[in-house]
């Protein structure tokens, strides 16, 4: 381990966050105390920063804090002990992930269709039969075979 110290300043600049960032994941958890000076100043060792640019790649990934925090958790307290890591948690996200990927595909189905017939007023369009936005079922009664949109 490194016995080089850095400030809250140096620690924030080389983790590309800001001091109230760090400070509110020392808050969280998420970073241990710092050390203080004899001034007051908070000391960090070295691994602060890889620790900050770990939690801010894994909520790049969509890990939120508080997964973050459990799986940095997992990290410090594990010792050979089989818990919950990263491996499980990347595989849920993932499922996650790919479920969002899904509506997401549904949804931009659904606009580019709505796009290419021209719909352009939500009113006239949800009442209309050929109206390519879901939400038509919920106009059933007032549906007619008028021009699209």
């Amino acid at each position: 381990m490194s016995t080089e110290t850095l400030r809250s300043g140096q620690v924030a600049e080389a983790a590309g966050v800001n001091v109230q960032t760090l400070r509110y994941y020392e808050r969280r958890g998420l970073l241990p105390e710092p050390e203080r000076s004899s001034g007051g100043h908070r000391l960090y060792g070295g691994e602060a920063v890889t620790v900050l640019r770990v939690i801010k790649a894994a909520q790049r990934l969509g890990f939120t804090l508080e997964e973050v925090a459990e799986l940095l958790e997992t990290g410090r307290h594990r010792h050979g002990r089989p818990v919950a890591g990263l491996q499980e948690r990347a595989a849920a996200k993932l499922a996650e992930v790919d479920a969002k990927i899904a509506d997401l595909s549904t949804i931009r189905t659904a606009l580019a269709a709505a796009v290419e017939a021209g719909c352009d007023d939500l009113t006239v369009c949800a009442s209309s039969a050929c109206c390519p936005i879901p939400f038509t079922d919920l106009a059933e009664e007032n549906r007619h075979a008028g021009p699209c949109c």
